[in-house]
């Protein structure tokens, strides 16, 4: 007999910020495919056309309200590499800085607000560690959960001591920062940062100090930590590790196994005089391809991207570089699964294809031999992914959750870099040309692309990594990276089906707070339940 397909339209999935919906085709409890739908149409790129150029200064933060500031170090860079501007050390270590601070505050405000909060969802009743769970991490009323939501706060008091406020900031300008921190200022921070090191990284996250953290290079050493002292297995990391096991999350959120990071932090004395052709050798924290089928690590160049729009809602010619693009959206029509369905675009590297950004790709990135002596060197995400046979929702998450040391370090060195008395700002020409800017959100690699033409926006386009990540098929068919990881997903409840959740969310898909699904074939709703 046939397998009967059951599909679920799970609209919106995500709990914060746009509007993600997903098609799943379900056969004897597993998901056989998947459809990711970007619901909204924003068109920042169409608000900025034939505006001044510093325009995006002000405009682009406001493209996220948990990531501004990444938004504008592109914007930032993009101007600085179109007009050849010359960026002050300090200005460096200050853009830097606030891009720290604010994903330290994304990484917890992510973990306890929209990701962990799922352990404690009764189809896991049976775990041996669902009760500690629900102590932890219950919304609003788990132990846990109260003070990381508290934690996620103080990062961004460090940002506003630079950038003047949180979020929507536009103290990045081109040719530095309109800041000129005062000693008080940095050790004002220094107090912040001690003190979530203290109350939060330590006695909660870690279970140990630092020091003995950063002792772990490898999947062994990790393991041998986790069993080396009770504080390991019992910190908030040694029991999202343990329970992610126990219910399975290191058996499917997969993907396509192709990773890419444009990289970011650039180093301070390296990068005064910015140039897109320059900027790969000049970061503390590498980028690059890593393909997970060949094992090898490569350059990222974005001249090979292309936007492929054969499933989104848009009136231009398919597979053009964002530099040749310009954003001209269909009128609105109801989504055609087997046509156009989404407003996101489905990025496409020429030679590598669809490639997934965030975390994990950054941390297998990072593992590789490649790049400059001095960059970073994080070798730990990429001997866990061999060692358990590549990516799951587990690991995924996990390497997000590493990050925090290794963001920790760079701010601790930042503050201790600073040379107060030099300059912060060195005032740029003005010119027409091209420029682009990029970085490293929590969430993956986001790019901005600029074309001034007369002293206006002639094109202007940002890449986001959600764009990456949430995007449609592309003209081949090859499904997108979440698209692809949702196969395989064992749905246990129909009614709730929480492990659709655990793979977008492991994304950290940037979308909004109400789930509800029903079975397309009948119209029945099976659930609806307000997720934050």
């Amino acid at each position: 007999m046939a397998s009967v397909t059951q599909t679920l339209d799970i609209s919106p999935v995500g709990r914060v910020e746009g509007d993600l919906d997903v098609r799943v085709d379900i056969q004897d409890g597993v998901v056989v495919n998947a459809w990711t739908q970007a619901a909204l149409f924003r068109g920042f790129e169409i608000i900025l056309r034939d505006k001044d150029p510093q325009a995006g200064l002000i405009v682009t933060p406001r493209a996220c309200g948990i990531c501004g500031a990444s938004h504008l170090t592109c914007a930032a860079w993009a101007l600085d590499t179109a007009w050849g501007t010359e960026v002050p050390r300090n200005a460096v270590l200050a853009r830097n800085l606030g891009q720290i601070a604010e994903s330290l505050q994304s990484i917890a405000r992510h973990f306890y607000a929209l990701f962990i909060i799922d352990f404690t969802n009764k189809n896991y009743a049976a775990s041996r560690f669902y009760q500690e769970a629900v102590r932890r991490w219950s919304p609003f009323t788990g132990k846990h959960y109260e003070l990381g939501v508290l934690i996620s706060g103080r990062p961004v008091e460090i940002y506003a001591l630079f950038g003047g406020q949180w979020p929507h900031s536009s103290y990045m300008v081109p040719g530095g920062v309109m800041c000129a921190p005062t000693l008080t200022d940095v050790t004002r921070a220094w107090s912040i940062l001690e003190q979530i090191r203290r109350s939060w990284i330590e006695p909660i996250w870690l279970g140990c100090s630092m020091e003995r953290y950063e002792q772990v290079r490898c999947y062994d050493d990790f393991m041998n930590w986790l069993d080396e002292r009770p504080e390991h297995a019992n910190s908030d990391l040694g029991l999202f590790w343990r329970m992610s096991r126990d219910i399975g999350l290191d058996r499917y959120g997969r993907g396509h196994g192709r990773y890419f990071s444009y990289g970011y932090l650039p180093h301070e004395d390296k990068y005064t005089k910015p140039t897109m052709e320059g900027r790969a050798a000049a970061l503390w924290m590498k980028g690059g391809v890593y393909d997970a089928l060949a094992d090898t690590h490569g350059p990222m160049d974005h001249m090979m991207i292309r936007e492929d729009v054969a499933h989104a809602w848009y009136e231009e010619p398919d597979g053009l570089h964002p530099f040749e693009r310009i954003t001209t959206p269909r009128n609105g029509a109801p989504p055609d699964f087997a046509s156009r369905y989404s407003w996101s675009t489905a990025p496409v590297h020429v030679s590598a294809g669809r490639l997934e950004a965030g975390p994990l790709a950054r941390q297998l990135v990072l593992g590789g031999s490649h790049g400059e002596a001095w960059q970073h060197h994080d070798p730990l995400v990429l001997d866990m992914f061999r060692r358990l046979g590549g990516a799951s929702v587990m690991l995924r998450q996990f390497a997000r959750m590493h990050e925090v040391v290794g963001l920790y370090r760079q701010a601790e060195r930042i503050l201790r870099e600073f040379r107060l008395k030099d300059v912060w700002y060195i005032k740029p020409q003005e010119r027409d040309g091209r420029g682009w800017g990029a970085t490293e959100a929590v969430r993956g690699a986001l790019c901005h692309w600029i074309d001034i033409q007369d002293g206006r926006i002639k094109n202007y386009q940002i890449v986001a990594p959600t764009t990456w990540n949430v995007g449609p098929r592309s003209a081949s068919g090859e499904r997108g990276p979440i698209e692809e990881a949702l196969i395989g997903a064992p749905i246990a409840d129909s009614h709730d089906p929480v492990e659709v959740g655990h793979v977008c969310r492991s994304y950290d898909s940037c979308l909004v707070c109400t789930v509800h699904a029903h079975d397309a074939r009948t119209g029945e709703e099976l659930a609806r339940f307000r997720t934050a």
